[in-house]
């Protein structure tokens, strides 16, 4: 492997952009219209229903983060730079903002698209990609990047052996800090997969896996601890949605109130006050996302709330449903994916479980071993993140010539 001296460059003068400072003396300071061709006027969207119809769809279709689809045709044929135009990445920059396109592929309008006048290619993609592009994003609802104000973007350019030297030191580091990170990424996934099946596992067949076992009647859930009892949901508990359709106009408060999203805001009002089990009837994660709390709080029409437990432990009916209820819904289904859920479907749903003291054995056993595997996946999230902002620092410090590579 090859290795690198890091030292600081003799001379230094201001680069004219606050958040970068001073850059090496011999190193030009140029806009971004100076260095790259602006291509956007070569992109073209293509709907989902058009891409749908295709027979062959072999040709990579970028948007503004990347990869999103597959088209039976091409614009461009050359490694260039994309660097998203619109969408949250922009401010939350949890994927490259820029990033080059290689091989055949298309473009949507998504993505603005810059080909180098003469500068090094992978150098100006690290350079654009390290820039911060806070101060020029116009939009609060869609945040956007304007042509014009990327254009105006001003770039520290070195001499081509200079950016030569720059971009493989930084493709070695980079590639192995990437390692590192899809390796504890790996190793996170597997936590929770195991997280998984303990929870799914431990509600559905117990704790004692020496016991007698009857099937339960039910095709996704197979054999059940012979003495457990078998019942419908809207048996053992009360089933309703919430009240208010919008928190617009409401002063913020000290209660919970849960919203489609399964975000959670603070207003001053509660409809309810207990234990309870909730999840959105619609949007992301869709019957697979559940919350379980004892507070007072309120929630949107769209949430359906689990109240006024019987015969069975809400914490139980919680973990049980939160690895079961999808599969049950994806039956009740006619698509593959579950969209929105309906009131019959929770009614319906089955739960089989035995005596309150044995409920509450599980949920003590899956209280402690899931809090034990979730601070395992968080230090892992931590290691990554540090590995996430290493990445960008470095990359950082030796495009803007804060660190010089010899």
């Amino acid at each position: 492997m090859m290795k690198h001296a890091l030292a600081r460059y003799d001379d230094y003068k201001d680069s004219g952009v606050e958040w970068i400072g001073e850059v090496p003396e011999h190193w030009e300071i140029k806009r971004v219209k100076d260095e790259l061709e602006n291509l956007d006027y070569k992109r073209m969207p293509l709907s989902g229903e058009v891409r749908g119809q295709m027979t062959e769809p072999v040709f990579d279709y970028y948007g503004a983060s990347g990869v999103i689809d597959k088209v039976e045709s091409y614009i461009f044929d050359e490694p260039l730079i994309l660097i998203g135009e619109d969408g949250a990445n922009l401010l939350m920059r949890n994927s490259p903002l820029a990033f080059i396109a290689r091989g055949k592929y298309w473009v949507n309008n998504h993505a603005h698209i810059l080909g180098p006048k003469k500068g090094l290619l992978h150098f100006l993609c690290y350079l654009l990609e390290a820039f911060d592009y806070t101060i020029l994003i116009s939009g609060s609802a869609q945040p956007k990047l304007t042509a014009g104000n990327l254009n105006s973007v001003l770039l520290m350019i070195p001499p081509i052996s200079e950016q030569k030297a720059i971009a493989n030191y930084l493709d070695t580091k980079t590639v192995q800090i990437d390692r590192k990170i899809d390796l504890l990424t790996q190793k996170a996934t597997q936590y929770g997969k195991l997280k998984q099946s303990l929870i799914n596992e431990t509600v559905t067949r117990g704790l004692d896996k020496t016991v007698s076992m009857k099937d339960s009647g039910v095709d996704w859930l197979g054999d059940v601890p012979e003495h457990w009892k078998v019942n419908r949901l809207k048996n053992l508990a009360y089933i309703k949605t919430g009240g208010k359709d919008t928190i617009d106009n409401v002063e913020e408060g000290a209660y919970p109130f849960f919203v489609r999203s399964q975000t959670i805001e603070r207003i001053n009002s509660y409809s309810f006050d207990g234990e309870a089990i909730l999840t959105a009837g619609d949007g992301v994660g869709v019957g697979k996302v559940f919350h379980h709390v004892n507070c007072k709080f309120d929630y949107h029409q769209r949430v359906y709330k689990i109240s006024n437990f019987r015969r069975v432990v809400g914490k139980f009916v919680f973990y049980y449903m939160r690895e079961n209820f999808h599969k049950d819904a994806l039956r009740l289904n006619a698509k593959s994916t579950v969209d929105s859920l309906r009131m019959p479907m929770f009614q319906n749903f089955t739960i089989a479980f035995g005596d309150i003291e044995e409920q509450q054995a599980i949920v003590d056993y899956l209280d402690t071993k899931t809090v034990h595997i979730d601070r395992i996946v968080e230090t892992i999230n931590t290691q990554i993140d540090k590995l996430k902002e290493l990445r960008k620092t470095l990359i950082n410090d030796v495009v803007t010539g804060k660190i010089k590579v010899v």
